[in-house]
Order: structure tokens, then sequence, then C-alpha cells
């Protein structure tokens, strides 16, 4: 029965990892492309020049500061191939939750304590930038969402690590029992 549950543990905090994983590359991957994204999100959105609303006159703002910066100053898009590393960075270092969850379980705590952190962050310096709230609150929610998997599986690696405590106990008690049925 115990041997069934860490199975389903494993597989559990496999996938959640995974997709966590996947989501980190995800996110970092779009800090690249920035001028493209905006290009083709105005044309799909339809924020043109005539369009109103507060989403359709922010896409537009960055939308022309993004390709004003690429004319004027395209080494200021150095900044964000470095966020991409850095998420990528962070993606290859829960590969080691991945190899041993119980030992590693230490990435799952790091990964709540980031998400934690994004809410505020995105909050105080989104509003020093000038972000709207609305948009400050679709970058908190990447902290909300990312918190879920990784506070599940730090739950399951616990648990995992529980079973294996008591599986080495029950193995050396049954080692103890064999010692001692082998004397008589």
């Amino acid at each position: 029965m115990e041997k069934d549950r860490e199975i389903i543990l494993r597989r559990r905090i496999r996938i959640l990892t995974w997709i966590f994983i996947v989501g980190l590359v995800l996110a970092g991957a779009t800090a690249i492309p920035l001028k493209w994204e905006l290009d083709v999100l105005a044309k799909v959105s339809g924020a043109t020049a005539n369009a109103t609303g507060p989403m359709a006159h922010w896409i537009r703002n960055v939308h022309t500061a993004l390709n004003q910066t690429a004319a004027q100053f395209p080494f200021l898009f150095y900044g964000t191939d470095w966020l991409a590393f850095g998420h990528f960075v962070i993606a290859i270092a829960f590969i080691g939750a991945l190899r041993d969850p119980v030992r590693n379980c230490w990435l799952f705590t790091f990964g709540m304590i980031s998400c934690v952190l994004i809410v505020p962050y995105a909050l105080i310096f989104g509003g020093l930038r000038g972000i709207p709230i609305w948009w400050r609150l679709v970058d908190c929610s990447f902290g909300v969402f990312g918190f879920v998997p990784v506070w599940l599986c730090k739950r399951w690696a616990e648990e995992l690590g529980g079973l294996n405590q008591r599986n080495e106990w029950q193995g050396s008690n049954d080692d103890e029992e064999k010692r001692e049925a082998a004397r008589f």
C-alpha cells in the first residue's frame, strides 16, 4: 500500500514540477521577441490610433515605446534577454527536484517564496513605472498560479520523505529481527 502511495506521489510531483519548469521556460522565452510580440498583439487586438478604451490605449503606448526603443536604443533589449536567461536558469534548477524531490524539497520552498514575492514586486515597481493596476494584477497572477504547484509538490515531497523514513525504519527493524533469529 505504501509503495503505491510512493508511486502516486512521485508521479504527481513529476507532473507539477514539469508544468512549473515549462511555465518558467515559456515566460522566459516571451521576454526575448518583445517587439514582434507587440506588433502581433497590436494587430490582433485592433489597438489602432482610432481604438478607444484603456487596454487599446495601453497596447498602443507600449507598442510605440518599444518601436522607439528598438530604433534608437536596441541595446536596452539586452536586459530582457537576461531576464529570459534568469527564467531558464531557475527552470534548470528545478531539474534537481525532478531527480530527488525529497532531498531537493528546498527548491519547492524557494519556488513558493519567489511566487509570493512577485505580488509586492509587481504592485510596487509596477506602480513606480506607471503600469496600470489591471496589468500589475495580471503579473501578480503568475505568482498566485505558480505558487499552487510548488506548494503541492512541497507537501507531497514531505509526505514522500515520511514514507521513506518509515520504510527505512521498518527495514532496519526487519534486519534486526533477522539477526536476532539467526542467533538461535
